[in-house]
């Protein structure tokens, strides 16, 4: 193993005379974000056309002080996949915390609601309810503010028309202590 170097695919960026000025645009702008900021300069000190300086990645390293891996990958990702790449955030796929509720759970969830409250309650309160659907098994844990997120989601009314006017019938939730957390509308009720 040793004296072997590990090869690695050199990037090499040319920008056309449309993208440098675009760069130079966002760079002058003073109002972007500092990682796009940085991925601007990266790009107009790498770039080896004619317009361009042809850094080396140690100093472009050296003066934005950056690492060699964020250096090879703005390099790679402008070569793979272009300028608009660099310059957007990518999306996730999926979310960082999976849902808690899905529509099963969130029928569950609202039927609960909608029942008839505990002996010696008048209504449900969130911390109830965020009891109850960890004991019925619904879902494993909840907290009161996502019990009271999902039942604000569905707690929109349909229109006039179809259910007649909004305001009437119906049922209040509160929060542990004492706010309200939002209306459910009578249709939503069993």
């Amino acid at each position: 193993m040793a004296g072997r170097e590990i090869a690695v695919k050199r990037y090499v960026v040319r920008l056309s005379a449309e993208e440098r000025d675009r760069l130079e645009c966002l760079r002058s702008k003073g109002t972007i974000p500092a990682r796009r900021l940085l991925k601007v300069q990266i790009l107009l000190k790498a770039d080896v056309s004619e317009a361009g300086e042809g850094w080396s990645d140690r100093e472009i390293m050296r003066a934005f002080d950056t690492t060699d891996m964020m250096v090879y990958r703005v390099r790679k990702q402008l070569v793979e996949e272009g300028l608009e790449a660099v310059l957007s955030r990518k999306r996730r796929a999926t979310p960082a915390v999976a849902p808690i509720f899905d529509g099963e759970k969130e029928a569950k969830l609202i039927a609960l609601a909608c029942s008839k409250p505990p002996k010696g309650r008048v209504r449900w309160t969130l911390r109830l309810l965020e009891n109850k659907v960890v004991e019925l098994n619904i879902v494993d844990r909840a907290s009161d503010s996502t019990i009271g997120r999902v039942l604000k989601k569905h707690s929109q009314a349909p229109s006039p028309r179809t259910m007649g006017h909004p305001a009437q019938g119906q049922q209040r939730v509160r929060r542990r202590h004492g706010g309200r957390a939002g209306r459910l509308h009578a249709a939503a009720r069993p």
